[in-house]
Order: C-alpha cells, then structure tokens, then sequence
C-alpha cells in the first residue's frame, strides 16, 4: 500500500470517527442506555383448580406470557400462578408449590400501579412460598425467577401488576403489568 494514500484517508477516517462519536452522544443519549416504557401491559390467568388442559394459569413477567402448568411440580420460567384457595383467588411464587425459585411476591395495599416506582429492597416484604390473596386496590410487585442474562450474570427482573378483574365465577385473573428489562434493578419506571 502507497504510504501517501494512507496518509490522504487519514483525514476521511477522522471525520467518519468524528461523525460516529458525535451521533452516538447527540442529545445527550447515552450509547449504552436500554430504553423500555412503563405503558401497562394486560394478560390473563386462569386456576389451577379449573379442569381443562393447556389453559395459562402462570405467568412469566420478564416474557410476558402465560404458562400452562399441569404438575404441581412443573418448572420453567414462570413466576406467579394463580389458584383457588377457601373461595379466594391467591397468586402463587413457585414456592408455594415446591418448585425451587427465586421468584418472589411483595403486596403493596392501597397504592396505585402509578404510583409505584421501584420494588421494595427489604427480602421480608416478599413472600416466596406462601399464598398471596388477591384484593383489589392493591398492587403486586413480583421478582422473576432468575434467568441468564447479559456478560454471564445471572439475572431477576422486577414487574409491578395491578388486579383489573377478579372473577371468583370463572376463575380468572386479568391484571395489568409493568417490567422493568434491566437485570437486578428495582425501578419500575424507566429514566428520563
């Protein structure tokens, strides 16, 4: 290679690089910011107690999908299932039916799904074995199982869901949700 072309480029080059530096940064972006949006999503979950086969009675909140599990004992990626316990509909963490997890349930009563912007950071307001009944009024924030995540971590992801109806006649749960798709981190509404 002629030593002059590489020294004529070289200008080019710097201004590609410039340019590149430039629109990563525009606006004050951060490059490395993972955008997400606290618009609720709605799903529907229906009990273990009702008798068809491959109906979502689990929910996956980082996927965003319902689970059909049923085993008492099936594991997958799911975080909260629903059932029906003394006439009450109740979300069960995998716990709560043997399965080994690190999904967790924290009950926050009276508050707004708004209103709730990070999950609670104490381990003693989430419950990993136990029903949670539901009641309507009060949000519901869930810690997913843990998951593989980027650079070889391994990864919960926090949900806020608020009950839209709870239907004790059909067995059914519809409820809306917020996650947050950023490893381990408790705010449930993204940043500026």
């Amino acid at each position: 290679m002629n030593a002059g072309h590489g020294r004529r480029n070289a200008p080019r080059i710097a201004a590609v690089v410039a340019a590149l530096a430039v629109a990563l940064t525009a606006c004050g972006d951060d490059p490395f910011a993972f955008p997400w949006s606290d618009t609720p999503d709605t799903a529907k979950i229906y009990s273990l107690q009702r008798p068809e086969l491959n109906i979502a009675t689990a929910f996956g909140f980082y996927d965003g999908v319902g689970v059909a599990i049923e085993s008492p004992n099936a594991t997958g990626l799911w975080d909260a299932a629903l059932d029906t316990r003394d006439g009450e509909l109740v979300l069960l963490p995998p716990g709560a039916l043997g399965v080994t997890s690190q999904a967790r349930i924290a009950t926050l009563p009276d508050m707004a799904l708004a209103d709730v912007t990070e999950a609670p950071g104490n381990a003693d307001q989430y419950t990993a074995d136990d029903p949670v009944t539901l009641v309507a009024g009060t949000v519901y924030v869930v810690k997913t199982s843990a998951r593989p995540g980027s650079f070889g971590y391994t990864c919960s992801y926090y949900s806020k869901m608020e009950p839209i109806d709870i239907d004790l006649a059909e067995e059914s749960l519809t409820f809306r949700y917020v996650t947050n798709p950023i490893c381990n981190n408790r705010d449930l509404v993204p940043p500026n």
